[in-house]
This record gives C-alpha cells, sequence and structure tokens, in this order.
C-alpha cells in the first residue's frame, strides 16, 4: 500500500474537472457523503470499462450507504465525456491530467507492460468517510467482484 495513504489519516484534498466542467473537491463532500475514490489508468479500455460499469450498476446501493462514486483518471475532460455517454455512467469522472492527485494519494507508479516501462495509474480505490479521514484503501485492485468488497466496506 502506498506510504501517502493511512486508514484513520485524513485523505489529501483535491479539486479537479468532471465531466461536466463543474469543479470538484473532495472538501465538497465533508460532513454530507462518504466517498469512494477510484483510480483508473484510462477511458474505454477493457479493465476500466469492467470496474466502471461494477460501480454503474451498484450506485443506488452506494448512494443508499450515504456514499458518492468518483473517478479518476488522467484522460481528458472530453474522454471522460465519451466514456460516461457510452456506458450511461451515473458519476462524475474527474480529469486528472497532470497526474498531481494520483501522486498525491501515491498512485501514480511505475509500470511495466511488454517489456516496456512507463508511467502511469495503478488501480486503486481509497474509501473517505464523511469526517474526511481515510477509512479503506484497496491497492492494486483487481477488477472482478471489486465493487462488491468496496460497498461491504461502507458497512
Amino acid at each position: 500500500m502506498s506510504d501517502a495513504l493511512k486508514v484513520g489519516e485524513p485523505a489529501p484534498d483535491f479539486s479537479l474537472t468532471a465531466n461536466d466542467g463543474s469543479t470538484v473537491s473532495l472538501a465538497n463532500f465533508r460532513d454530507e457523503q462518504a466517498v469512494v475514490l477510484y483510480f483508473y489508468p484510462k477511458d474505454d479500455t477493457p479493465g476500466c470499462t469492467k470496474e466502471a460499469c461494477a460501480f454503474r450498476d451498484l450506485t443506488p446501493d452506494f448512494a443508499e450507504k450515504g456514499a458518492v462514486i468518483l473517478g479518476v483518471s488522467p484522460d481528458s475532460v472530453d474522454s471522460h465525456v465519451k466514456f460516461r455517454e457510452k456506458f450511461g455512467l451515473p458519476f462524475p469522472l474527474l480529469a486528472d491530467p497532470d497526474h498531481a492527485v494520483a501522486e498525491r494519494y501515491g498512485v501514480w507508479k511505475e509500470k511495466t507492460n511488454y517489456g516496456r516501462t512507463y508511467m502511469g495509474i495503478e488501480r486503486t480505490t481509497v474509501v473517505i468517510g464523511k469526517d474526511g479521514h481515510i477509512k479503506k484503501v484497496f491497492p492494486k485492485v483487481s477488477v472482478e467482484g471489486h465493487a462488491d468488497k468496496v460497498l461491504a466496506a461502507l458497512e
């Protein structure tokens, strides 16, 4: 797990542009809703689509538990708009093009694919309580069944 994220500590605040052009800050949800902040590598790729659709399908369940879902990737706002429309995603997707927020959360990592090394998002979900403190961190997420595990963590 990232050294940046420790359960019980305050989650790093951020302000990012959402798919609708609005600015979304973690502070907006304080004392109102828990936040499921999920970092994913790229819009409209197989694993990321499967993860987003799983969160989409469980959105009413997350809402029942008082939680909002926020997806974050380095993709552009335009890319997020297309991705949301294509798959009917009901939650905001936040653009982190300079990966500053991913770095603050410790999820911008060196990755290797087919022998090529590059920097990118390590699929990670952070559950943040209404009080703004980290409740649970899911590092190196495996997409299968992940949204259910995150939902269970909100108990």
